[in-house]
């Protein structure tokens, strides 16, 4: 078994590859996942100052694009892709939905309509049109990251741990954000943090390369680790040594590229 595609955030095997490697590119992206829009939270600043302070850390994506196809050339041996012939349709009004419904939570992100609408409307049209999709969803997985967002809000009111952070991140706020990702998850840690530090430039690098380094760092870690362990019986352990090594890796260039030369 060998790797396909390597990438902060996670690891790609020859199965995900061949389902369509774009993901790897959407994590590392700058304008899209649920990451930055959870930044806009707790940045309150309007859609152009977001925009903006994205803009100033992109530079991050690009490196994250040469490191992954400078691994791509040096560990992963060429292999023929194979693609199965076969005739995908969209059907027109179904697909007009889910622009509708993806359109809606692109401006419930930006503050335009209130999230619950979102919360009431996506689930009923989901309910109608894919039934089956809901009975897939791993509720447990959503229910841990639910539980690290209420412990971030609650220890943000802890009088101790406000003094604690706020003198920490005083010092370095890129390098213990980071290391608080390593925890806690990236978009969490980002949000508690937001509590003590105003250095939002610094909060936003963090929630895109914090989610690198542990399997908890990121949700799409987890993901990854959780698909891999279906298909790949027995290959637990190399995949975490593996994984742990690129990860950390690319961490530590992109917290020293971020501190020294941006």
């Amino acid at each position: 078994m060998c790797w396909n595609f390597i990438f902060p955030g996670g690891i790609f095997t020859e199965t995900h590859f061949k389902r369509g490697a774009a993901p790897v590119f959407v994590r590392k992206n700058p304008v899209t996942l649920p990451d930055r829009g959870a930044v806009i939270g707790f940045i309150k600043k309007n859609a152009v100052m977001f925009i903006a302070l994205i803009a100033a850390v992109a530079t991050s994506f690009l490196l994250s694009i040469a490191m992954i196809t400078a691994c791509c050339i040096i560990f992963i041996k060429p292999e023929p892709l194979e693609i199965a012939e076969e005739k995908i349709s969209l059907p027109p009004a179904k697909t007009a939905i889910y622009l509708a419904l993806f359109a809606l939570s692109i401006v419930i992100v930006f503050h335009v309509i209130p999230y619950y609408i979102g919360l009431i409307v996506v689930p009923l049209a989901l309910l109608f049109l894919e039934r089956k999709a809901l009975g897939k969803v791993d509720y447990m997985l959503l229910l841990t990251f639910a539980f690290f967002f209420i412990f971030a809000g609650n220890m943000a009111r802890i009088e101790p741990v406000r003094e604690f952070f706020g003198s920490l991140l005083e010092k370095n706020t890129l390098v213990f954000s980071a290391m608080s990702c390593q925890f806690i998850s990236n978009v969490p840690s980002a949000i508690l943090l937001s509590q003590f530090t105003s250095n939002y430039r610094e909060l936003l690098v963090v929630v895109n390369i914090g989610g690198t380094g542990t399997l908890i760092a990121s949700l799409a870690s987890l993901i990854t680790f959780r698909e891999f362990t279906k298909r790949q019986k027995g290959q637990t352990r190399r995949y975490i040594i593996e994984f742990s090594a690129f990860n950390f890796a690319f961490l530590i260039i992109l917290i020293l590229f971020n501190t020294f030369v941006i």
